[in-house]
């Protein structure tokens, strides 16, 4: 979703959230924090947050994208919103928590309590199930939720998934790998994953906040690690 790094051919099944607000905010800080850089180093558009959130309105033909710019920069000031740009410093949960559409939760928990891949081995083609189970005793806030798998021929592969607000209680979540090559993926634009025989070592992170963030309300819940094996 908003990682540097994701593997094309994965999908998460989780528990849905009954708000819309913050995963809307999310989508639209994602394309909006780009764009706003854009305005700052190719137009030199500054000035005020009105002048700036009125640009990125205007470039992207939505009032509500504006708006939410507005009460983002509005909240930390012009100097600091522009630097946090310059600086990519500005992650899209954390933007959208500043906005207040996203919760916030620093009291919040998650513990891992069940944690298996499946099929254990299989060729290539395979489609593996990493399953997890956690509980949490105060619930959570706005965060993510995080795939890394460390493969044979060394080209790093993870995702990263929104992970909306939760009250107290037991979750459980699937996120499905199938490890065969993407057919779109140009060899000569990128690093494309061959899903070479081998040992697949997963790592999976749930986090408060975007996981790595040094911002607010950021920590890491909790970490699983286990692997699977392609097989010739």
């Amino acid at each position: 979703m908003y990682k540097a790094l994701t593997i094309v051919l994965i999908a998460i099944i989780g528990t849905a959230c009954a708000s819309t607000l913050c995963p809307t905010c999310i989508n639209i800080a994602e394309q909006s924090i780009n764009i706003l850089l854009n305005l700052i180093l190719d137009s030199g558009i500054i000035g005020t947050c009105g002048t700036l959130c009125q640009a990125l309105a205007e470039k992207t033909g939505s009032q509500v994208i504006g708006t939410i710019c507005d009460l983002v920069c509005d909240a930390v000031g012009i100097d600091e919103f522009i630097k946090l740009l310059d600086n990519a410093d500005l992650d899209p949960i954390w933007y959208c928590e500043i906005a207040k559409l996203c919760p916030v939760n620093d009291h919040g928990d998650a513990k891992i309590t069940k944690f298996s891949i499946l099929p254990a081995s299989g060729p290539q083609g395979t489609t593996f199930s990493i399953d997890l189970t956690y509980v949490s005793l105060n619930g959570t806030g706005t965060g993510e939720l995080v795939i890394d798998i460390h493969t044979p021929d060394r080209i790093p592969l993870g995702s990263g998934f929104l992970a909306e607000a939760k009250k107290a209680g037991t979750y459980e979540e699937r996120i499905t790998v199938k490890a065969e090559p993407d057919p779109q993926c140009d060899p000569t634009q990128e690093p494309c994953e061959e899903w070479l025989p081998g040992v697949y070592n997963v790592t999976v992170q749930i986090c408060n906040g975007e996981c790595g963030s040094k911002h607010p309300h950021s920590a890491i819940y909790d970490s699983a690690k286990g692997s699977f094996q392609l097989t010739r």
